[in-house]
């Protein structure tokens, strides 16, 4: 039959032209502008990933810049109001409002105050006992106690 070394030669030769057609195949379907212009398409693709990431990276430092001065300016009020109650109030309410901005507001709720009070509501007012009140659901409703015969009887 066939010897080993022209087995192997014939092999290397059909290897040979393979690749040859396959790099020519390759060539004639998928052009070279084609694959430039993908490449090209990658790249842009890449750079607007970067450029968006950038955007958002300086879209949070300006928040956080604003969120910082925002709270500044909610300080300014307070000082502001401070200072006012210093001014215009009694000594316990301006210290009450100077500790409050610092969180050691301490109001002693051993005792309720006047203000604490919890009324009835004025619809369910003291009434004689044995009547209903208002939001009774018998409210206004009386018995019939007609003395007159019925209609049915007659």
């Amino acid at each position: 039959m066939f010897s080993l070394e022209f087995l192997i030669m014939v092999c290397v030769i059909i290897f040979c032209i393979g690749g040859l057609l396959g790099a020519l195949v390759s060539r004639k379907f998928i052009p070279p502008t084609e694959q430039k212009s993908l490449e090209n398409e990658l790249d842009t693709t890449k750079e607007e990933l970067s450029n968006y990431q950038h955007e958002v990276a300086e879209h949070f430092i300006a928040t956080s810049k604003l969120i910082n001065e925002l709270t500044q300016s909610y300080k300014n009020v307070h000082e502001h109001l401070a200072s006012g109650a210093v001014d215009l109030t009694n000594p316990d309410i301006s210290k009450q409002l100077l500790d409050a901005g610092e969180g050691t507001l301490h109001i002693d709720m051993s005792e309720p105050a006047a203000e604490d009070v919890i009324e009835p509501p004025k619809d369910w007012a003291p009434k004689a006992p044995g009547d209903s009140g208002t939001l009774s659901e018998e409210f206004g409703l009386k018995e019939a106690t007609s003395t007159e015969p019925d209609a049915t009887t007659k």
